[in-house]
C-alpha cells in the first residue's frame, strides 16, 4: 500500500465513523420521539414550593413522578467537610434541587447520615430522595436497607437501586443470591417505593440485567454515565438508552464531565492533562446542556462545595436543548480522545 492508498484508507474510515455517529443520533432522536416519555421528559413542569422556585422537572419514567432536571451527588457529601457537605444541601434547597442520590457505601454511611442532619428531618416532603446498595446478596441488601432507612431517618426511600454493577457474571450472581427477591419484598413492604440499578464500568453488566428481568420489568429507573465521550467509547448511551427507553424507564445521568476528568487538573484523582475537553474543546455548559438534550431525566452532579453546586444550577436554568447537529459536532469533536479511553477511566472492558 502506497501513502496515497494509505491515506485514503484512513480518511473513508473516518468518514464511516461520522456517518455512524450522525446515524446513531437521528436513530435515537426517532426511537424517542415516538415514546410517550420523550414527551414528558423534556415538558417542563416548573413551580414553586414553600423553599420558592423549583428547577425545571422531568418525568420519571413509567413512575408518573416530576423530579428536577438537576440532581444533588451524595457522593461528594459524604467525603467533603461536615460544613461545605452541609451548605451544598442547602445551596441544592435554596436553588430549586428537589432530587438527592446517595449510597450506604458513600464514605461508610456518612453521606447518608448528613443527609439524616441536614435534610430529610426539615425537607422530606419536599424532596426524592435516592440511595443504594452494593450488597452482594440478599442477607447483604436487607442489612444495608435498613442501615439506609435508619440513617436517612426516614420511613420509606423514593428509590433504591441494586448498585454498581459491574459485569454480566455480578449481574447473574446478585440475581442468584437472592438481590431482588429481597427488593420486591420490601417494596411490598412500603419501606421502598421505586426500584433501579446502576453502574458506570460495563455497559453490558446494563444489558444484562435488563435481559433478565425482562418479563418482570421491575425496574423504574437506570444510572448510567452520559456525556459527550460516552458515545465514541464503550457506550452506555448506545446500548443501554434505547432499550430503557422502550420500557419507558426513567433515565439518571452521572458522570457529565467523566469525574472531572474534562478539566486539565484533579487533585483529589493525581489527574492532569496537556490537552484537557475544557476549555481545549468545549465550555463546561455545552457539556452539561448536550447531556440535558438527550432524553435523560435527571443530570446527578457531585460538588463539593456550595459555589460548585450554585454554578450547576445557574446552568440547569440557563438550559436550551441543542439541536442534533449541535450535538454530532461536539460529539465530533472530542471522539479521538474519547476513542483513548483514558479521560472515561472508570470503564472496564473485559477481556
Amino acid at each position: 500500500m502506497n501513502n496515497f492508498q494509505f491515506y485514503k484508507y484512513i480518511l473513508e474510515i473516518k468518514i464511516l465513523i461520522m456517518t455512524d455517529r450522525r446515524n446513531f443520533l437521528k436513530s435515537l432522536a426517532g426511537a424517542a420521539a415516538g415514546l410517550s416519555i420523550s414527551n414528558s421528559v423534556f415538558g417542563k413542569e416548573q413551580g414553586s414550593d414553600r423553599l420558592g422556585e423549583v428547577l425545571p422537572k422531568r418525568k420519571l419514567g413509567r413512575t408518573g413522578e416530576y423530579v428536577t432536571m438537576l440532581g444533588t451527588g451524595g457522593y461528594h457529601v459524604g467525603w467533603t467537610t461536615e460544613r461545605d457537605a452541609q451548605e451544598v444541601i442547602e445551596a441544592s434547597l435554596e436553588g430549586g434541587v428537589r432530587f438527592f442520590d446517595t449510597a450506604e457505601s458513600y464514605s461508610t454511611g456518612v453521606s447518608e447520615e448528613r443527609y439524616g442532619k441536614y435534610l430529610t428531618p426539615k425537607y422530606r416532603d419536599l424532596i426524592f430522595l435516592m440511595t443504594k446498595t452494593t450488597g452482594p446478596d440478599a442477607k447483604t441488601v436487607q442489612e444495608h436497607l435498613e442501615g439506609s432507612l435508619r440513617r436517612l431517618k426516614v420511613e420509606q426511600i423514593d428509590l433504591y437501586q441494586v448498585h454498581s454493577i459491574q459485569t454480566p457474571q455480578d449481574v447473574d450472581g446478585r440475581i442468584q443470591a437472592g438481590v431482588l427477591d429481597v427488593l420486591l419484598k420490601a417494596k411490598q413492604q412500603g419501606k421502598i417505593k421505586y426500584l433501579g440499578f446502576t453502574g458506570h464500568q460495563n455497559p453490558f453488566a446494563h444489558t444484562r440485567m435488563l435481559e433478565k428481568t425482562a418479563e418482570s420489568n421491575i425496574f423504574d429507573a437506570v444510572l448510567m454515565p452520559v456525556n459527550v465521550l460516552d458515545q465514541s467509547y464503550y457506550s452506555f448511551t448506545k446500548n443501554v438508552l434505547p432499550i430503557a427507553l422502550e420500557r419507558n424507564m426513567g433515565i439518571l445521568a452521572i458522570k457529565s464531565l467523566a469525574d472531572g476528568r474534562f478539566f486539565a487538573k484533579k487533585e483529589q484523582a493525581d489527574w492532569s492533562s496537556e490537552n484537557p475537553v475544557i476549555p481545549n474543546y468545549m465550555t463546561i455548559k455545552e457539556a452539561m446542556h448536550f447531556v440535558w438534550s438527550l432524553p435523560v431525566t435527571v443530570l446527578i452532579s457531585g460538588n463539593e462545595n456550595a459555589t460548585f453546586m450554585r454554578e450547576k444550577i445557574a446552568l440547569a436554568r440557563s438550559f436550551s436543548k441543542l439541536t442534533e447537529e449541535q450535538k454530532t459536532v461536539l460529539v465530533e469533536k472530542v471522539s479521538s480522545l474519547a476513542m483513548t479511553g483514558k479521560i472515561e477511566y472508570y470503564k472496564k472492558k473485559e477481556a
